[in-house]
This record gives structure tokens, C-alpha cells and sequence, in this order.
């Protein structure tokens, strides 16, 4: 059974939604039959990466905040991820568009590496305090991987999979996608944002059970969880 998955490199969310899914899969009996897919969205595709703006100075820029504001949702998400296991630092991290970290994310999904390397872009993004559109760092990251280092170059210096990643991005329109993560479970059921535990445990019971039968709806499960909109806001 397939689970694509709509997310962003530096949507907080999407790392801590990432790890909820984990945590389900793990109790998950069936688990080694799930197959993720991981799917491209831009929260802001227009951003320009800075290395020299703080991120918590660029969100309160781009708000309309003040800095303490800015703080104060930072410090939100930075505690909301240590509850499950995750270190944010948002004093370190790089403001940076996303693009070419999708589209590694793209090569390396083609190689049976997707979930790797999106593991890592996050944690370059959120713990490290890397430049995730740095051609260099995505290179070392996919040759950390196991990935052929002259096919990643490749990919960085050309516009390969640019035509994957607007796809998906307009598949999130066709199947509802207002913020992100949203979990798409066999293309049935729906989770819209790092919801509760229980959302998850309980969605992958039912898309399972329902696996072999034909549905076109998308059936979501539980309110709106914690997310990013399509306006960037998280």
C-alpha cells in the first residue's frame, strides 16, 4: 500500500509529521508492505536564499512581526519536536528555497533512497544549521548516501526532475493538498497535518483494511492538525 506524502524541506511540521507516521509504522504489522512516496510542495517558492538573515528574522519580516514574536512561534515548534525526538534550531538554520533540495529528494527516490534523503534535508535545514539549496552540501549529502556522485552533479547542474517536482505540485491541488504534511494513505484517506498519535494508528488501520477495494474520495481523518498553509504560515 502507498503513502505519498506532501511536504516541505523547512516546514516544521512536516519534520514532526514525518516522525508521527514513523512512530505508527513502527506498530504498524503490515509495515513492510507500505511503500512511501514523497512528494514536492513549496511553501514559498519565491524565497531567495540569504545565509546572512537569520531565519527567525526573515519569518518576522515576512509576517509582519516583531522579533520576540517570531521567538515565540519558534520556540512553539522547536518544543512541539522535542516531544518527539527532534532538536530545532532555528539560530542556525539557512534561509533557503527549497527547489533543489526537492529535486534530490526526486533523485534520490529514483535510486530507493527518498525517505534517506529527506530525513537528512530536514535535519540539515533544522538541526545542522545547512544550506540546503548549497550545491555542494546537496552533493555531499547524496555521496553520504550511497549515491553516484557524478550523477548527483548532474542532476544539481541541470533542471532534472524541475518537471516531478511542478508535478506534484499540481497533484496537491487535485487531491485538496491546503497545508502541509498531508499524508495521502491509498489514495483514500487523508491526514492534513502532525495530528495526534491515535489519527495515525487509526487511518493506517482503516486504509488497510480497505486496500483492495476502489475509492476516488479522499476520506480525512481527524480536524486539521498542526501544519504549514499554502501561504506559507505556520
Amino acid at each position: 500500500m502507498k503513502i505519498e506524502i506532501w511536504s516541505d524541506i523547512v516546514c516544521p511540521f512536516c519534520y514532526i509529521g514525518k516522525r508521527k507516521l514513523e512512530k505508527a509504522l513502527a506498530k504498524f504489522p503490515n509495515k513492510e508492505e507500505i511503500e512511501i512516496q514523497w512528494k514536492s510542495f513549496q511553501l514559498n517558492p519565491e524565497e531567495k536564499t540569504n545565509p546572512s538573515i537569520s531565519t527567525i528574522e526573515n519569518l518576522a519580516k515576512g509576517k509582519g512581526w516583531s522579533l520576540e514574536q517570531a521567538k515565540d512561534a519558534s520556540n512553539y515548534v522547536t518544543e512541539a519536536a522535542s516531544k518527539e525526538g527532534l532538536t530545532f534550531d532555528f539560530d542556525k538554520a539557512v534561509v533557503a528555497n527549497t527547489l533543489n533540495g526537492h529535486r534530490m529528494i526526486h533523485f534520490a527516490q529514483a535510486n530507493g533512497k527518498g525517505s534517506e534523503m529527506k530525513e537528512r534535508l530536514l535535519k540539515a535545514y533544522f538541526t545542522d544549521g545547512l544550506n540546503v539549496d548549497d550545491i555542494a552540501t546537496l552533493k555531499s549529502i547524496a555521496v553520504d548516501l550511497g549515491l553516484d556522485a557524478e550523477e548527483a552533479q548532474a542532476v544539481l547542474d541541470s533542471n532534472k526532475y524541475l518537471d516531478e517536482v511542478n508535478q506534484d505540485i499540481y497533484e496537491s491541488r487535485l487531491v485538496g493538498v491546503r497545508g502541509v504534511p498531508f499524508f495521502v494513505l491509498d489514495r483514500k484517506y487523508g491526514i492534513s497535518g502532525a495530528q495526534p498519535d491515535e489519527v495515525f494508528d487509526d487511518t493506517l488501520k482503516k486504509a488497510w483494511s480497505e486496500f483492495s477495494k476502489n475509492k476516488s474520495e479522499i476520506l480525512l481523518q481527524g480536524s486539521d492538525g498542526e501544519a504549514c498553509d499554502i501561504d506559507g504560515n505556520c
